[in-house]
Protein backbone atom coordinates (compact mmCIF):
# COMPACT_ATOMS: atom_id res chain seq x y z
CA UNK A 1 0.00 0.00 0.00
CA UNK A 2 1.51 3.48 -0.68
CA UNK A 3 1.04 6.64 1.04
CA UNK A 4 -1.35 7.82 -1.37
CA UNK A 5 -3.42 4.63 -0.06
CA UNK A 6 -3.18 5.75 3.58
CA UNK A 7 -4.17 9.20 3.11
CA UNK A 8 -7.35 8.02 1.08
CA UNK A 9 -8.27 5.44 3.54
CA UNK A 10 -7.84 8.19 6.38
CA UNK A 11 -9.65 10.13 4.36
CA UNK A 12 -12.74 7.50 3.96
CA UNK A 13 -12.75 7.32 8.17
CA UNK A 14 -12.82 11.05 8.62
CA UNK A 15 -15.49 11.29 6.29
CA UNK A 16 -17.52 8.49 8.14
CA UNK A 17 -17.20 10.41 11.37
CA UNK A 18 -18.27 13.83 9.79
CA UNK A 19 -21.13 12.40 8.98
CA UNK A 20 -22.69 12.39 12.22
CA UNK A 21 -24.72 15.31 13.71
CA UNK A 22 -22.12 18.67 15.07
CA UNK A 23 -18.83 16.85 13.82
CA UNK A 24 -16.76 19.01 11.42
CA UNK A 25 -14.14 18.30 9.43
CA UNK A 26 -11.69 19.01 11.72
CA UNK A 27 -13.27 17.12 14.35
CA UNK A 28 -13.68 14.61 12.06
CA UNK A 29 -10.07 14.09 11.15
CA UNK A 30 -8.77 14.11 14.91
CA UNK A 31 -11.73 11.18 15.61
CA UNK A 32 -9.91 9.80 12.77
CA UNK A 33 -6.46 9.84 13.90
CA UNK A 34 -7.81 8.74 17.58
CA UNK A 35 -9.00 5.67 15.73
CA UNK A 36 -5.77 5.00 13.99
CA UNK A 37 -3.74 5.63 17.51
CA UNK A 38 -5.87 2.55 18.73
CA UNK A 39 -4.26 -0.74 19.34
CA UNK A 40 -6.15 -3.36 17.17
CA UNK A 41 -8.03 -4.75 20.28
CA UNK A 42 -9.40 -1.14 21.63
CA UNK A 43 -10.37 -1.02 17.30
CA UNK A 44 -12.09 -4.19 17.42
CA UNK A 45 -13.84 -3.41 20.26
CA UNK A 46 -15.00 0.15 19.37
CA UNK A 47 -16.26 -1.00 16.03
CA UNK A 48 -18.17 -3.90 17.73
CA UNK A 49 -20.11 -1.60 19.92
CA UNK A 50 -20.82 0.82 16.66
CA UNK A 51 -22.38 -2.54 15.62
CA UNK A 52 -23.98 -3.75 18.95
CA UNK A 53 -25.80 -0.21 19.18
CA UNK A 54 -27.06 -0.20 15.65
CA UNK A 55 -28.34 -3.54 16.10
CA UNK A 56 -29.59 -3.85 19.39
CA UNK A 57 -31.16 -0.33 20.11
CA UNK A 58 -34.42 0.47 19.05
CA UNK A 59 -37.60 2.42 19.85
CA UNK A 60 -39.74 1.36 22.88
CA UNK A 61 -43.08 0.03 21.37
CA UNK A 62 -44.95 3.00 24.42
CA UNK A 63 -42.68 5.90 24.64
CA UNK A 64 -40.21 6.08 21.65
CA UNK A 65 -37.92 6.41 23.68
CA UNK A 66 -34.35 4.65 22.24
CA UNK A 67 -33.64 1.40 24.42
CA UNK A 68 -32.16 -1.84 24.40
CA UNK A 69 -35.29 -3.51 26.30
CA UNK A 70 -38.44 -4.50 25.03
CA UNK A 71 -39.68 -1.74 26.89
CA UNK A 72 -37.70 1.38 28.03
CA UNK A 73 -36.71 1.49 31.91
CA UNK A 74 -39.16 4.53 32.55
CA UNK A 75 -41.68 3.10 30.99
CA UNK A 76 -41.72 -0.13 32.99
CA UNK A 77 -40.98 1.54 36.36
CA UNK A 78 -44.28 1.13 38.44
CA UNK A 79 -43.25 3.98 40.75
CA UNK A 80 -43.65 6.43 37.64
CA UNK A 81 -46.71 8.49 37.60
CA UNK A 82 -48.45 7.42 34.59
CA UNK A 83 -50.88 10.37 34.66
CA UNK A 84 -48.39 12.38 32.74
CA UNK A 85 -46.61 12.85 29.68
CA UNK A 86 -43.65 15.04 28.96
CA UNK A 87 -43.58 15.62 25.08
CA UNK A 88 -39.58 15.73 24.40
CA UNK A 89 -37.70 16.25 20.56
CA UNK A 90 -35.40 13.45 21.22
CA UNK A 91 -33.86 11.16 23.94
CA UNK A 92 -30.99 13.29 24.68
CA UNK A 93 -33.77 15.87 25.82
CA UNK A 94 -35.57 13.19 27.72
CA UNK A 95 -31.91 12.50 29.53
CA UNK A 96 -31.30 16.34 30.64
CA UNK A 97 -35.06 16.02 32.27
CA UNK A 98 -33.93 12.93 34.26
CA UNK A 99 -31.02 14.50 35.46
CA UNK A 100 -33.25 16.71 37.33
CA UNK A 101 -34.74 14.29 39.28
CA UNK A 102 -37.74 16.64 39.72
CA UNK A 103 -39.70 15.14 37.27
CA UNK A 104 -41.27 11.78 37.79
CA UNK A 105 -44.16 10.98 35.04
CA UNK A 106 -43.57 9.25 31.87
CA UNK A 107 -42.32 10.74 28.13
CA UNK A 108 -43.06 10.32 24.65
CA UNK A 109 -40.36 10.86 22.67
CA UNK A 110 -41.02 12.79 18.77
CA UNK A 111 -37.21 12.07 17.21
CA UNK A 112 -38.00 15.54 15.45
CA UNK A 113 -39.37 18.33 15.25
CA UNK A 114 -41.72 19.57 12.06
CA UNK A 115 -39.91 22.16 9.99
CA UNK A 116 -41.45 22.44 6.64
CA UNK A 117 -38.54 24.44 5.25
CA UNK A 118 -36.73 20.80 5.98
CA UNK A 119 -39.49 19.01 4.76
CA UNK A 120 -40.28 17.82 8.11
CA UNK A 121 -43.92 17.16 8.35
CA UNK A 122 -45.99 15.82 10.90
CA UNK A 123 -46.12 12.44 9.13
CA UNK A 124 -42.08 12.58 9.77
CA UNK A 125 -42.36 12.33 13.49
CA UNK A 126 -43.52 10.26 16.30
CA UNK A 127 -46.90 12.38 16.42
CA UNK A 128 -49.72 9.41 15.57
CA UNK A 129 -47.83 7.47 18.33
CA UNK A 130 -48.45 9.99 20.82
CA UNK A 131 -52.31 10.72 19.44
CA UNK A 132 -52.89 6.57 19.59
CA UNK A 133 -51.64 6.87 23.04
CA UNK A 134 -53.53 9.38 24.24
CA UNK A 135 -57.07 7.57 22.99
CA UNK A 136 -56.06 4.40 24.15
CA UNK A 137 -55.14 5.31 27.85
CA UNK A 138 -58.20 6.53 29.68
CA UNK A 139 -55.70 7.25 32.59
CA UNK A 140 -53.42 10.52 31.08
CA UNK A 141 -54.74 13.92 32.73
CA UNK A 142 -51.51 16.04 31.64
CA UNK A 143 -49.26 16.09 28.18
CA UNK A 144 -46.19 18.15 29.16
CA UNK A 145 -44.69 19.85 26.07
CA UNK A 146 -40.97 20.32 26.15
CA UNK A 147 -39.93 20.65 22.98
CA UNK A 148 -36.88 23.47 22.48
CA UNK A 149 -37.91 26.65 22.74
CA UNK A 150 -37.23 27.13 18.73
CA UNK A 151 -39.67 27.99 15.97
CA UNK A 152 -39.84 24.32 15.30
CA UNK A 153 -40.32 23.46 18.70
CA UNK A 154 -42.85 26.26 19.26
CA UNK A 155 -44.72 25.71 15.86
CA UNK A 156 -44.58 21.90 16.65
CA UNK A 157 -46.05 22.57 20.19
CA UNK A 158 -48.15 24.64 19.04
CA UNK A 159 -49.59 21.83 16.66
CA UNK A 160 -49.71 19.22 19.56
CA UNK A 161 -51.40 21.32 21.70
CA UNK A 162 -54.45 21.36 18.58
CA UNK A 163 -54.20 17.59 18.04
CA UNK A 164 -54.66 17.35 21.60
CA UNK A 165 -57.53 20.31 22.59
CA UNK A 166 -60.75 17.96 21.80
CA UNK A 167 -59.41 15.38 24.02
CA UNK A 168 -59.72 17.40 26.98
CA UNK A 169 -56.81 16.92 28.52
CA UNK A 170 -54.90 19.65 29.80
CA UNK A 171 -52.06 20.62 27.61
CA UNK A 172 -48.93 22.19 29.52
CA UNK A 173 -45.76 23.87 27.64
CA UNK A 174 -42.53 24.61 29.77
CA UNK A 175 -41.46 28.29 30.91
CA UNK A 176 -38.96 30.17 29.14
CA UNK A 177 -36.28 29.67 31.60
CA UNK A 178 -34.95 27.78 28.68
CA UNK A 179 -33.12 31.05 26.68
CA UNK A 180 -35.18 31.58 22.52
CA UNK A 181 -33.68 29.06 20.55
CA UNK A 182 -31.87 27.14 23.35
CA UNK A 183 -31.89 23.32 22.94
CA UNK A 184 -32.62 21.00 26.92
CA UNK A 185 -29.81 19.21 26.44
CA UNK A 186 -27.57 21.88 27.20
CA UNK A 187 -30.08 23.43 30.06
CA UNK A 188 -28.00 23.57 33.46
CA UNK A 189 -30.48 21.35 35.68
CA UNK A 190 -31.64 25.02 37.90
CA UNK A 191 -32.96 26.08 34.77
CA UNK A 192 -35.14 23.11 33.72
CA UNK A 193 -36.41 22.88 37.13
CA UNK A 194 -37.73 26.21 36.83
CA UNK A 195 -38.95 25.47 33.34
CA UNK A 196 -41.24 22.60 34.45
CA UNK A 197 -42.29 24.36 37.76
CA UNK A 198 -43.22 27.43 35.58
CA UNK A 199 -45.08 25.74 32.81
CA UNK A 200 -48.54 27.22 31.47
CA UNK A 201 -51.38 25.75 30.37
CA UNK A 202 -51.93 26.24 26.18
Amino acid sequence: MGASDGIKTLDILAEQFGRLSGIGRRTAMRLAFSVIDMSDEDAARFASAILDAKKNIHCCPVCQNLTDLDVCPVCSDPTRDRSTICVVQDTKSLMAIEKVREYHGLYHVLHGLISPMQGITPENIKLRELITRVSEDGGISEIIIATNPTAEGEATAMYISRLLKPSGIKVTRIANGIPVGGELEYADEYTLQRAFEGRREF
